[in-house]
């Protein structure tokens, strides 16, 4: 006795080459969209004279818009090297197995998450108005080092203070959790070798924790990256108070925008490269494939591209 295929299978099978010519028709579809939306903006930044395209190229590398690029660069390297010691320190404190210890990790990561970097980076310069003067010395006995807040506190040191103290805080969370990803074995493991609860930690969990620490860090050094032109508000003539400097002065807002917007993208591109190789480093000895790298995923984007055109053409 025959059994009626369903309705679903029976489609399937009568519409086969249905099936395909559809699929090919919406594929047809998302490209005549895609190429639609790229070739309006091509347009527009070919032929809007908004953008003033000259105006950016004769500023792209001026003296001012340089200087204002690495001391971004150096803001961005030193505020995210404290932000990952104070994350590792953090991290092991809220890890402790003393309540105190966990408790003060914990409350530090609850504040500098809990209120705004920009609160942060204004307080930060504005210290003078708690303390006047920061000095060391004995009480009621001599001082040995007495120095103005104003002096001590300049706008790149503010800059430090608040987004690597604010970074701090989010990195302990990426390193905690990490490092709980590794299974407890390993630390029984290496304590059962006569390893010190810092060696197992420094030579086994650590590494293997790098894996999962790896890609958010690499996240948090692009935002970083980006955050650094919050220091605008405390006068610090980075990239982006660069070009607010020179645009109050010409008037011409938008391509200075987009001369600092460039510089991003470029420096984004830079650490998303590098974030690739450092991932495939610690990518090693794992069961999972490691990362393509940046010039083999474009590889891979190109020969699709190319195939997914043949079939297309046939």
């Amino acid at each position: 006795m025959d059994v009626p295929l369903p309705v679903n299978s029976l489609t399937e099978r009568q519409a086969g080459p249905g099936v395909v010519r559809r699929h090919r028709r919406r594929r047809w579809v998302e490209a005549s969209l895609v190429a639609l939306a790229a070739g309006w903006i091509a347009y527009q930044l070919v032929t809007n004279p908004g953008f003033q395209w000259p105006v950016v190229a004769s500023y792209f590398t001026s003296g001012e818009i340089l200087s204002g690029l690495l001391l971004t660069i150096e803001l961005t390297v030193v505020t995210q090297a404290i932000g990952i010691a104070i994350g590792i320190c953090l991290a092991m404190m809220q890890l402790s197995d003393s309540r105190i210890t966990a408790t003060a990790a914990a409350a530090y990561v609850w504040f500098f998450r809990g209120t705004p970097v920009l609160v942060q980076l204004i307080f930060w310069y504005n210290l003078a108005y708690l303390f006047p003067r920061v000095a060391l010395g004995v009480p009621a006995g001599p001082t040995f080092f007495s120095m103005s807040t104003n002096s001590l506190i300049s706008p790149f040191t503010a800059a430090l203070l608040g987004l690597g103290l604010n970074e701090g805080a989010y990195m302990a969370e990426i390193v905690r959790g990490g490092i709980l990803s590794v299974d407890a074995g390993q630390m029984e493991a290496g304590r059962a070798l006569g390893m010190t609860s810092l060696q197992v930690m420094r030579r086994i969990v650590l590494p293997q924790a790098m894996r999962s620490i790896v890609p958010a860090t690499g996240n948090q050094t692009i935002g970083m990256l980006k955050y650094t032109s919050l220091a605008s508000v405390v006068s610090l003539q980075e990239l982006l108070n660069s070009a607010e400097t020179i645009y109050t002065r010409t008037f011409q807002t938008i391509p200075l925008l987009i001369v600092a917007s460039l510089w991003y993208l470029v420096l984004t591109t830079v650490l998303s490269w590098g974030q690739y190789y450092v991932e495939r480093y610690y990518a090693r000895g794992s069961a999972h494939e490691l990362p393509a790298t940046p010039a083999a995923m474009l590889a891979a984007t190109m020969r699709g591209a190319r195939a997914r055109l043949a079939a297309v053409l046939r």
